[in-house]
Parts: C-alpha cells; structure tokens; sequence
C-alpha cells in the first residue's frame, strides 16, 4: 500500500489524485476567477440556421451528414476528415439527397484548425477517434464555437477538466453527443419518474453490452481495439450511465460519490488479439471481458454500470429505474411495474408488486406519459432514423436550444462526469478495487439546481 501512495502522490498532477484510508481521493481544484459557472447556461439566441462544421467522416460522421439536413434549422457548411476522398464522399451525400455542397472543405492533420477558425459557423461537432475528442473540442470553444462531441468526450480527468474550464472560460457549449438520453424508452421512463410514477428513484442499472466482432475492422488504425487492448476499466460507459445520471438529477441535486470497479480476466479479449494479430504478439490484452462499476451518490443511491464488448452476450443497455412505488426495465423485455395502483389509471389483478403489467397496460402507460420532447420530434426521428430515431432527436433538441438561446439538455458537467467513468474505473480495478472519492466537476454547485429540466421557447 505505501508503494502505491508513493506512486499516486508522486504522479499526481493538479487534477489527480491521492491514497488516504485506502480510498484514492481525486482533487477539485478551485475555479479560476476568469471562470463561471455552466449551470443553467443559455448562450444568445441564433437568429440564423446553425451553420454546422462536421469534423470527422467515417462511420459516425457520414452518419451525420446524411441527417443533420434534416434536422429545422441546421445547415452543414464545412466538411473535415484527414483524408480529402471522405471528404468528397460527404460532398456527394449531401449533393444527391439534399441538393447543395458544403461551401468549406478542409482535409490532412491541420485541417480542423482551419474549420475551427472559420467566421460562418456557429457549432463544431465532432465524430472523432475519443483520443482526439477533447483536444479538438477545447480548440474549437477557443475559437468562439459552439461544440457537440461524439462519447465518450473525455478519456482522462485531466480531459474532463480541460473541458469543463474551457467552457466555463469561453461561456461556449460542449455537449457530448449522447444520443441514449433520447430513446424513446429512456426517454419516457424519465418522464415517469420526474412525475412520481415510480417514488423516489433509489437504484439504476445501465450498461453497454456489444458484440464488437462484426466492426473492429472499421476503425481507422484500429484505434478502438487498440484503446481495449492497452486500458482495464470501463471505456465506454456513457451510453449507459447517462440516462440513468438524469433520472438521478446527478449534479442537480445529487452527486456521484464513491466509485468502486472490478472485471473478469481477458478471456475473449485475448482470444481476439491472438487472432488478430498473431498469437503472444500481444502479451496481456488489458480490457476484462466484462467490468462492473458500482457507484453511491450523495443522497444514498446507487448506480450499477456494465461493459462489456468482447463476448456473444446479446445486446443489452441493461437500462433499469428502482424506485420506491415502481419500477422501469428495457432489457431484455421492456417491463414497468407500478406498486401503487392509485398513480396510474389502471384496473389490472396484476398490478402487484412482484409481477410487471401486462403489456397492453404497459404500452397504454407508455403513450401517457410519452415525453414532450418525443411528441415534438418523434415522427419525423422515425422517417430519418439514426438509431430507430435517437440520433435525429438529439440534433434536434441541440439545433432547438441553440436557435432559441436556451439551456442544453446536456452541459458540460454531464459531459465530464459521464466521462469520468474512463479513468476512474481503470484506476479503481489496478489498485486492487478501491473505492475512489470522485472529483465535483461542479465545484460544490451540485445542489444549486433543484432538479433537471428541459427548456423549451415560450
């Protein structure tokens, strides 16, 4: 254990960390005095469409140019990738399905500066490799822009924080690009538990289990299998601890406290890598087959988080909401249970507190209580698609608050603690599964906010 202090305290830079009674102890640092507050931040209304820099054109990129345009509101002026031939591909895609080409193009390893000083455009967003990810976003907000940023946003604390004071410093948005808040299930389950329908919200689950087989070979330089293979820890968490981080109103009104993270050996992992690139080449695949993370909030909550990307397991967000009079659960069957039969409308011999609704009742509890942001965008997500749909109403909702000049649903905080989770949970599992002190991005302002709340023009 003193070996380990020693290591800790000596590595530990302003944003990192200490030992002290067998727990490791992050550091919030003091804001800046030339820095202020996020919270509850609305930028002025832009009373033009919102000219759009995409940065990166691969799978996820090309993913956006096909549906951004579709989105009121937003319009793509500039197109960035290394290579200029993605470029020239997303110039087609935008000339054969919506009639134009973007006015800019930019290309090689220099070229998203020169997007990012650009006068005629008012948001960055981002589809990078995540190593990429905060630099890109910091240098953008420094250049006056608004920035969207593909998940995880950040891969180390030190990362989180850049991002949280280069917002705070510039007053520019840095929303990262979770589009799980919005699937419809999530979505609605939020709504119901903001409206009681489930008492108060006492354990979540959320995770992000993929079979990851079929699409390692369409990362540029193998930089996701590269990432797994180098890191323990959970790599990716943010698909499941966003949504259920906003039902928890995580940073408005309750914090994440203490984090403590395990994972199985490299069975599958290492299996992989030895087919991949020849067996003992790589000596020890770092990344478990599956890791768990196991959180406590202030307020006495608790929050279970998953990942797992190796193995056949099906599919699973794992998605759940524990409540005191109910219960939501996605995966594998979408299942609500109401234990009070006085919060719903329903005459049902199985409202009991052991068994789900039947589905029809279910699904009738579902329409209810769909949530307004889905009645807004919901038909028009289903014609574009994007992940059934999400993917369109996440642009909408940030396209919508921009124009507006209103709060974004998710701000920079979400941004950070979402993707805390990268180190925090590798730092736990390689000292033995400690318990670590999570650091306040907010800086002691975690209570300030009563509650989340989406804003909508009047």
């Amino acid at each position: 254990m003193a070996a380990l202090c020693a290591l800790a305290c000596s590595q530990a830079p302003e944003y990192g960390y200490t030992i002290k009674n067998n727990q490791i102890v992050y550091n919030t640092p003091p804001r800046p005095a030339d820095q202020q507050s996020m919270l509850g931040f609305a930028a002025e209304p832009i009373d033009h469409d919102i000219r759009i820099g995409l940065i990166g054109l691969g799978d996820r990129g090309t993913g956006a140019v096909r549906r951004l345009p579709h989105v009121e509101g937003a319009v793509i002026v500039a197109l960035c990738d290394l290579y200029p031939d993605r470029v020239e591909r997303a110039q087609k895609i935008l000339e054969k399905n919506f009639n134009y080409r973007a006015l800019h193009e930019f290309s090689g390893p220099e070229g998203y500066k020169d997007l990012c000083a650009s006068e005629d455009i008012d948001l960055v967003y981002l589809a990078v490799p995540w190593n990429l990810h905060t630099s890109m976003a910091v240098y953008a907000m420094e250049q006056g822009k608004h920035v969207a940023v593909e998940v995880p946003a950040a891969t180390s604390i030190e990362e989180c924080w850049q991002l949280v004071n280069t917002s705070e410093r510039t007053r520019r948005h840095c929303m990262m690009l979770e589009n799980c808040c919005y699937d419809y299930y999530e979505i609605t389950c939020l709504n119901m538990a903001q409206q009681g329908l489930f008492g108060e919200i006492v354990h979540t689950e959320g995770a992000y289990c993929h079979n990851l087989e079929p699409f390692w070979d369409g990362y540029q330089g193998d930089w996701r299998m590269t990432y797994n293979k180098d890191h323990h820890g959970d790599v990716y968490p943010t698909h499941g601890i966003g949504p259920v981080c906003q039902a928890l109103n995580i940073h408005r009104g309750d914090k994440m406290d203490v984090l403590v993270s395990m994972d199985t050996d490299a069975f599958a992992g290492q299996a992989i890598a030895d087919k991949r690139y020849g067996e003992g080449v790589v000596e020890k695949y770092a990344n478990g087959d599956n890791t768990m993370t196991f959180i406590r909030t202030r307020k006495g909550k608790t929050i279970l988080i998953e990942h797992s990307v190796v193995t056949p397991r099906p599919y699973d967000r794992m998605y759940q909401l524990q409540g005191t009079k109910g219960l939501a659960n996605k995966y594998p069957n979408e299942g609500i249970a109401i234990f009070d039969q006085a919060l719903v409308n329903i005459d049902s011999e199985d409202l009991e507190a052991e068994n789900y609704l039947p589905d029809a009742e279910r699904d009738a509890i579902m329409e209810q209580y769909k949530h307004p942001i889905l009645k807004q965008f919901e038909e028009k997500a289903r014609e574009v698609g994007g992940h059934g749909g999400m993917d369109f109403i996440m642009d909408s909702r940030l396209i919508y608050c921009l124009r507006h000049g209103l709060p974004l649903d998710q701000d920079v905080y979400d941004a950070a603690e979402w993707s805390c989770l990268v180190e925090l949970s590798e730092v736990s599992i390689n000292h033995g599964n400690m318990p670590v002190v999570m650091p306040d991005f907010t800086r002691g302002e975690w209570d300030k906010v009563k509650g989340l709340s989406f804003a909508y023009a009047e």
